[in-house]
Parts: structure tokens; sequence; C-alpha cells
């Protein structure tokens, strides 16, 4: 089922859910048995991403199945989501900021742990391809807003209004009540988030996003900040998150998964442990989402989340295919 079908019946939930102790709900412990199995070779090639964006795995899986590398098959995935005008959570089209701006985020990280970063940029359609330039043309892992932008234009990349008539139309609307009231798994954040495998074994990630919908111009979230929305380690595995990024920069959510991962953890027990952690911080309430999913050496995978609704996509050579993820909160 795809993720945005989950709308009225999360919307459903979230008034009855918002304010349920969270020590009265049980944590699964148990890897989900819906999750990539592990067996005695390496699952490679592999990619998944968070969330049913199944165009952009086949396009990253395009690239891994002529050899290439997993660095080159993120990037050319995630662009297929900055490009969709219908996906108004990245790159164009994307909901603007309380100002009706349309700013952009994204990171990139490699097998060799270089990395790079672009936040708060703005009027460039693919931030991923100018992330990926910061960490292979510069000394620096970050450029933010204006400098940004700059550095594109000087790569050559287009200036382009990225405010569809779509979301000026929402964000219009949106200014009669001028009210900020995110639903569960439809927060208008649903980050791209993907991790590959080639089959040499590297493994490299990418994120992308718009951001919150009508947030404060200059928020940025999880999503561009290395070891919060995305981390790889080439020895390990690699982690990316999708939700409320204030709640994954406060635990260093992608990090962490990663270093249990490293301490013998499952994909899918450093996820749960990662939710774990996020909850710890909220008073034992939970009225946002956040998912993770998680990849190891091995091509193991794993996802956890907050509410039921989040999915993450993933292709291999036994095919493509949607996984729903196990869930803090049960329905």
């Amino acid at each position: 089922m795809k993720r945005r079908k989950f709308l009225k019946r999360s919307g459903a939930l979230t008034t009855g859910l918002a304010t349920v102790p969270l020590a009265a709900m049980p944590l699964s412990s148990q890897s989900l048995p819906n999750s990539l199995p592990s067996g005695d070779d390496p699952v490679r090639p592999i990619v998944i991403c968070t969330w049913d964006f199944g165009n952009a795995t086949a396009k990253a899986w395009e690239v891994l199945a002529n050899d290439g590398n997993a660095l080159d098959a993120v990037e050319q995935g995630v662009m297929i989501e900055e490009a969709d005008e219908d996906n108004q959570t990245v790159g164009m089209g994307g909901r603007p900021d309380r100002d009706g701006r349309v700013s952009l985020d994204a990171c990139i990280m490699d097998a060799k742990g270089n990395c790079g970063a672009v936040l708060a940029m703005e009027n460039i359609v693919h931030p991923i391809s100018v992330a990926r330039a910061v960490m292979e043309r510069t000394p620096h892992v970050m450029l933010a807003g204006k400098g940004a932008e700059r550095f594109g234009y000087e790569l050559g990349f287009k200036k382009t209004d990225l405010l569809t008539k779509k979301s000026k139309k929402e964000w219009v609307e949106w200014q009669k009540t001028a009210q900020y009231k995110p639903v569960i798994n439809i927060e208008n954040h649903d980050t791209i988030g993907m991790l590959a495998i080639d089959a040499t074994g590297d493994i490299s990630g990418a994120c992308t996003t718009s951001g919150m919908a009508y947030k404060m111009a200059g928020r940025v979230g999880d999503s561009p900040i290395i070891g919060a929305g995305l981390f790889v380690d080439n020895e390990v595995g690699a982690a990316t998150a999708t939700g409320v990024g204030e709640e994954v920069v406060r635990t260093v959510g992608s990090f962490l998964i990663v270093e249990l991962m490293r301490q013998g953890k499952s994909p899918q027990e450093a996820c749960e442990e990662g939710v774990r952690r996020i909850l710890k911080k909220n008073d034992d309430k939970a009225d946002f989402q956040i998912g993770f999913i998680a990849i190891n050496k091995k091509g193991d995978t794993g996802s956890y989340c907050i509410h039921p609704g989040f999915s993450y996509r993933s292709y291999t050579k036994e095919g493509h295919r949607n996984t729903p993820s196990d869930s803090y909160i049960k329905v």
C-alpha cells in the first residue's frame, strides 16, 4: 500500500495515539520476517530507500545492474524524486517555508567516508548533485544558503523557480490559518534516503528533502546532517532516516544505528533501538513519526518506525518490492 493511502487512516489514529503512554506499548525485539533474509553469501548489489519511491530504486538498480558504483546509484536514484513535481516533499515542487520560498537540503556519503551536504539552498532542482560536488571539489563538508546556491551556479546548474502552481496554491490556502499541524505519515517532509551496496561490496548513501512544509525560514532538519539523517561506514553498514528531523538530530540517529550494528546488532535490532532512544527523550509521548532504514555489509536490511504506515523499497537480483515497516505503536 502506498504511503499516501494512509492519510485518512493515520488522521484517525493520531487523536487517540498522541497521548498514549509509550510504556504501555510493546516493543518488538525480533527481526521482521519480511526483512531481506541473511544467508551465507552477501546480498549484492542491493539498493533500499525510505518510503515507496519505486522509480528511484529502479533507477539506482539500473546503475548497479550495469556494474555501476554505489555512489552513482544513490545520486541518480534520488535525483528521480528531486525532479518529480508531484512529489511535494523533495526537490522541484517541494512545499515552501512560511514565507513562500522553497529551500532544499541534501547530503551524500561514499564508502571511503567522504561526504558533502547543502543546507537551505534555493533555486536548484538537484541539491544532491551539488552536495556531491561539495564533497569532491571543495575542502568542505557543508555549504549553506546563498553560498551553496552560488556554488551550484558556478558548476553550471540552472536557476529554477522551484515553487510550482500546486504548491503555491496550497501555501496560499495555508496562510488563511497559518497553523502548523503535521499529520503522522503525511507530515510534508517525507525525505528520500537511499542506501546501496554495489557488486564490489562498497556502500554509499544519499538523502534529500525540501523539509517541513511551512517551516520557519532557514530551518534545517536532519536530512543534510552527516550522522543524523545519513551515515555510512563501509566496514559495517549504513542507515538513513525520515520524519521529524529535530528528533533524529537529538540522538544522532543514523550514526547510532550504524554503531549498534558494529556492536553486533542486526539492522532490524539497531533500527528499533534508534526509535527507542528518540522516544525516551519525549516524555513517553509520540505524536510524531520517525522512520529508520538500515543495511549491513552482508546486505541484510531492517526498518522501524513509531507509527504504522512507513515502508521502504528494496531492489536486488531477487526482485523489486515495497516492505511495510514494523512499528513501536501497533494498529
